[in-house]
């Protein structure tokens, strides 16, 4: 019975030992915190930036746009607008712009004023830059010009030619000449000159399918 007993408390003995053994490596610091090494954060994929176009003005996106334009005392309303639709306002395309013009005098004595001369210079350009503008077209009448005191009025149509491909607008600049009777019957005119712009955007060409 002494011998059994005495390798029963040896047994106990050994099993204490290797249980306080797993307990002392349980309170060790765990694997990711040892060696001093610390983990390398997951890589964050940068989102890709997307350029926003910048929206184009288009004082004709309505179909017609109307100014009021001084020169001295004459008063100028104008009508703008094309017979052609504005998605086909294209680079290569013929770009039609009409007028229309009537004036009033402040004071009115009277005396008449007529449009000597009318000039459009169209400008191409884009958020970027501006192009080499296209040659000016000048309607000029013999002296003493069209008479455009209302009700009487004054209608022209101007073109725009081709345009270069990185263009996404034109400026058309109209420059406009009148002369002033002095009098209502002298023959003698004073010249007075207003200038006026609208921006028509340009439409992208379409592109052929297949």
């Amino acid at each position: 019975m002494g011998e059994r007993m005495l390798r029963r408390r040896r047994a106990v003995g050994a099993m204490g030992a290797g249980m306080m053994a797993l307990a002392l490596a349980g309170c060790g610091a765990p694997p990711w915190a040892q060696g001093g090494g610390q983990a390398s954060p997951s890589p964050t994929r940068s989102a890709s930036i997307v350029p926003v176009p910048v929206p184009v003005a288009n004082d004709l996106s309505s179909g017609s746009t109307e100014r009021q334009v001084n020169a001295g005392a004459i008063s100028a309303t104008i009508d703008y607008w094309s017979t052609l639709a504005m998605d086909r306002w294209t680079a290569t395309a013929l770009k039609p712009v009409s007028i229309s013009m009537a004036t009033t005098v402040t004071p009115n004595d009277g005396q008449k004023v007529y449009l000597q001369r009318a000039t459009m210079t169209a400008v191409p350009g884009n958020e970027t830059q501006s192009f080499a503008p296209l040659a000016p077209q000048v309607d000029q009448s013999n002296p003493p010009g069209y008479l455009v005191l209302a009700p009487y009025s004054y209608s022209q149509t101007f073109n725009v030619g081709e345009v270069p491909a990185e263009a996404t607008f034109v400026t058309l600049q109209f420059t406009y000449e009148y002369l002033l009777q002095t009098t209502p019957t002298s023959n003698e005119f004073a010249k007075q000159t207003a200038s006026d712009s609208i921006t028509v955007a340009i439409a992208r060409e379409a592109t052929p399918s297949g």
